[in-house]
């Protein structure tokens, strides 16, 4: 016989696991909604692919898909579309194979932390949001 510790608080740590993923996308999403400007130059000194457009997206992702993930509305969709928006960013913000060091020591750990929240948002995308959601009503 299997016994999970855990398994009578389930919906408890998806909810929590979703509010921790989310919290430095939304701080990150709002500092680019109200420093538009500065996030659309940024994305231009990173040669960004239409770093308007790019910014846009960006802030879109980071404040309001966050929002709608922490409340698990569209949980699975939007947390497999979040897996491929965090791999974009991976690639065009930290590409530490372009770079000498001590950027690219700093810039490798920024990828595979990217990666790594990656895993975590294929993995949401697998187990839905639990019980404590807009979905699980």
């Amino acid at each position: 016989m299997r016994y999970n510790l855990f398994e009578n608080q389930r919906n408890e740590i998806i909810l929590l696991a979703r509010i921790i993923m989310m919290i430095l996308f939304i701080m990150s999403g709002w500092s680019k909604l109200t420093n538009f400007g500065g996030t659309v130059a940024y994305l231009t000194s990173l040669g960004a692919p239409m770093p308007m457009v790019a910014a846009g997206i960006a802030v879109v992702m980071e404040f309001f898909v966050a929002i709608a993930i922490i409340v698990g509305f569209y949980t699975r969709p939007l947390a497999f579309l979040f897996a491929l928006f965090v791999l974009g960013t991976a690639l065009i913000a930290h590409h530490f194979w372009t770079m000498a060091d001590p950027e690219r020591a700093a810039n490798t750990i920024q990828y595979f932390k990217n990666l790594s929240i990656m895993g975590g948002f294929l993995l949401l995308g697998i187990t839905g949001p639990g019980k404590y959601s807009i979905d699980g009503r």
